[in-house]
């Protein structure tokens, strides 16, 4: 499996788990929710900026989300 989809449904459970829909996290990002889909998708390859965007209302660092990433992949 490729990274963007280990990221995307690492972002997608942690949307989830925070109890946002696609189009709340739009709002809180201003990034937009096809990109948002996309992502978690495994289709588009998020930048760190970005990704620091959508972390930060979803209250999870950096650290937090790569680690469950590397515990996804093993």
């Amino acid at each position: 499996m490729a990274i963007t989809s280990y990221i995307g449904e690492q972002l997608k459970t942690c949307r989830k788990k925070a109890g946002f829909t696609q189009v709340e996290l739009n709002e809180l990002t201003g990034l937009d929710r096809s990109y948002i889909a996309n992502v978690e998708a495994g289709k588009r390859n998020i930048t760190v900026v970005n990704l620091e965007k959508i972390l930060s209302p979803l209250n999870t660092d950096f650290s937090t989300f790569f680690l469950c990433i590397n515990q996804r992949r093993n």
